[in-house]
């Protein structure tokens, strides 16, 4: 196996807005019945933002909860990583404002955009940029998403699935632990099978004569479908391939958390077991670049992951990207409320 970088995490945190849709409230606008929905998804229910709630908002209390589970002060962090396609502004970017709002000083932002695979590819990029500078101590990466600012509620190809909330961890250092090793691999042959028009330079604020969806999400679900159960296993053993690891020798994945049904034919697709995983779709909805964020954050809460575990994250996303990385675990304590 090939040694650990040094880089591991070592604070988890998560927030999730107050308001719960179930799926027999959602179904009043839907031609549709609740149990079709958990039928094709798993998803009973999911989290939306409210009227004064922000991107900002959600991150900041996830990545408060994530610096006092890793006791490190904002006066610790050195990068900011911003994951999400939802942030308050176009611009600046929201990293910024997490940046002000946690009064970090200094140091490094930028935001990610890599759709649902954004918080596994923000941690790489992180982990990258700590492992060319001894001088960056702590990162802060922080998986956010208001997925329900951009859903049609009456549309339920993308309705049943999109929730709100945010994720974070902070990376810090560790000899004989964390980092191993990453894979990412891009099929764009399905670029226009997940997107939001409207807003882009191609479908401007200023202005346009639009049609109304383009200013909503427009999802092909069995495209994705077809994308994730042929590229996830892929990029997942690639990464596995890196690390110099036997993917039977994965102690625990954590998956993006899209669809209860698509985490249940990957986990069986490559040999794996339920047990090895954590999925929280079902209860919470697929809550883009933050899912992997929060149920990795919801496993160690439940002390579902040992030190000293061989632990994959895997992701995909809008476009389509895909992500995977290996990690020996550390010990984490879970933070409590903020």
């Amino acid at each position: 196996m090939s040694s650990p970088s040094g880089i591991r995490i070592i604070g988890v945190g998560h927030h999730l807005p107050d308001i719960i849709e179930d799926n027999e409230q959602l179904c009043r606008n839907l031609e549709v019945t609740p149990e079709w929905i958990v039928e094709k998804t798993g998803i009973k229910r999911r989290y939306l933002a409210g009227p004064d709630e922000t991107a900002s908002g959600l991150a900041l209390k996830a990545a408060q909860r994530a610096l006092a589970s890793a006791s490190v002060g904002a006066d610790g962090i050195d990068l900011v990583v911003a994951c999400t396609f939802s942030a308050d502004y176009t611009f600046p970017a929201l990293s910024a404002k997490i940046h002000k709002d946690l009064g970090v000083k200094g140091g490094q932002i930028f935001d990610l955009q890599a759709n649902c695979a954004g918080f596994v590819s923000g941690l790489t990029a992180a982990s990258d940029r700590m492992a060319a500078d001894p001088s960056v101590r702590n990162a802060l990466v922080v998986g956010v998403e208001l997925n329900s600012r951009y859903i049609d509620r009456a549309n339920a190809d993308s309705a049943i699935y999109h929730s709100d909330g945010a994720g974070a961890v902070v990376l810090g250092r560790d000899p004989g632990r964390g980092i191993i090793a990453s894979s990412f691999h891009t099929d764009s042959s399905n670029y226009e099978a997940v997107r939001v028009r409207g807003g882009g330079s191609s479908f401007p604020v200023m202005g346009r004569s639009a049609p109304a969806e383009t200013d909503v999400m427009e999802l092909n679900g069995l495209a994705t479908w077809k994308q994730a159960i042929t590229h996830l296993p892929t990029v997942i053993r690639a990464a596995c391939a890196k690390a110099e690891v036997d993917p039977k020798a994965v102690d625990f994945l954590v998956f993006h958390q899209a669809n209860y049904n698509l985490i249940d034919y990957l986990v069986r697709k490559m040999g794996f077991d339920l047990s090895k995983t954590y999925t929280n779709v079902q209860e919470i909805g697929n809550t883009g670049a933050a899912s992997v964020a929060i149920a990795l954050s919801e496993a160690v809460e439940r002390d579902l992951i040992a030190p000293d575990s061989l632990v994959v994250l895997a992701a995909v996303g809008a476009g389509f990207n895909f992500g995977a990385s290996v990690w020996r675990w550390g010990p984490i304590t879970a933070s409590g409320e903020v």
